[in-house]
């Protein structure tokens, strides 16, 4: 069969033939419809991520719409290694599988499901999040943190501030729900300063951070206050990316002179049970209504030249 195949991790993936999989006991195959290029898709197939298991080569992809032997429409993911999702025909194991509703196209399930998962698993696995309660969202410019943006003011959010450095895709956010924009493009003590206001003026309840590095440590600088008689509600800060850099330095008085909670979701942070109930939520919510969302379609033929573009406000579905 056709497929996407990662032999380096310094080379993008070549279009080449791999043998197709064979369905053992307790597994299904899976005809590929679609299958998006996320951020994890990237990573996994450049070793940094921690999921990855350092073998090569090995097919990439990590979730994806397609069909079941009986013909029924599914988004699914978990694929037997070395078999992944960029490939026509591939086999799961496990219980990752979700029914899609009818009128929700395969390419917008295959594109949307993950940046749309990173948030909706985050409020309400991770976060505990109740409508009524404030959110900063740190990288909101990219593809996931915009919808991250509209996923927080569909589920009631009382204020959603929207942090990012593309300022094309920052004079949008207004329009998708922000109530607040910020940029990255200033000083440390400038945005210091601005974080501050905003905490003095809105509160933030919880943070989506879909960037880590330095803003991270700026953000939590701005929360952590001096003064004995200081107290602060809890901040439910959640990590979901580091694009910005994969580590950071916190002081220890940070923590202790603020309501910071520092949590995680992913893989292993979230169960499979609630990333799968975030997926059916949000795949039936954006049946009903729509979500604005960017993306492009093309030949899995053109992994190898397209597998780098830059634009990180529209998702790349390739078609097998």
């Amino acid at each position: 069969m056709n497929a996407a195949l990662v032999q380096s991790f310094t080379a993008p993936p070549i279009y080449t033939t791999f043998d197709a999989p064979i369905a053992k006991e307790g597994e299904q195959l899976i005809t590929v419809k679609a299958a998006a290029l996320h951020q994890i898709v990237k990573s996994l197939a450049n070793g940094t991520h921690y999921g990855s298991n350092g073998e090569l080569p090995f097919i990439p992809g990590v979730d994806g719409v397609g069909l079941l032997a009986d013909g029924s429409r599914v988004y699914f993911g978990g694929a037997r290694f070395p078999y992944g999702t960029m490939c026509e025909q591939t086999v799961i194991r496990g219980q990752m599988i979700v029914p899609l509703p009818d009128g929700l196209p395969s390419e917008l399930a295959a594109a949307i499901a993950n940046p749309a998962m990173s948030s909706w698993v985050a409020l309400s696995a991770r976060a505990k999040f109740v409508a009524g309660e404030s959110v900063l969202i740190l990288g909101a410019t990219g593809t996931s943190g915009q919808l991250a943006v509209q996923i927080a003011k569909r589920r009631g959010a009382r204020h959603i501030a929207a942090v990012g450095r593309n300022p094309e895709a920052l004079a949008k956010l207004s329009s998708l729900g922000a109530d607040t924009v910020i940029s990255l493009d200033q000083s440390h003590e400038a945005l210091t300063a601005t974080f501050r206001n905003l905490i003095k003026d809105h509160g933030i309840d919880i943070v989506l951070d879909y960037i880590w590095g330095s803003p991270a440590e700026t953000l939590i600088g701005a929360i952590a206050q001096k003064g004995l008689t200081n107290s602060d509600g809890r901040v439910r800060y959640i990590n979901i990316g580091s694009t910005a850099g994969p580590t950071i330095s916190i002081a220890a008085a940070t923590l202790r002179s603020s309501g910071l909670e520092l949590l995680g979701s992913g893989f292993g942070s979230a169960s499979l049970d609630q990333i799968l109930k975030a997926v059916a939520e949000f795949f039936n919510e954006c049946a009903q209504s729509p979500f604005e969302f960017s993306l492009k379609t093309a030949p899995l033929s053109e992994v190898n030249a397209l597998w780098n573009e830059k634009d990180q406000a529209t998702r790349l579905v390739f078609l097998p």
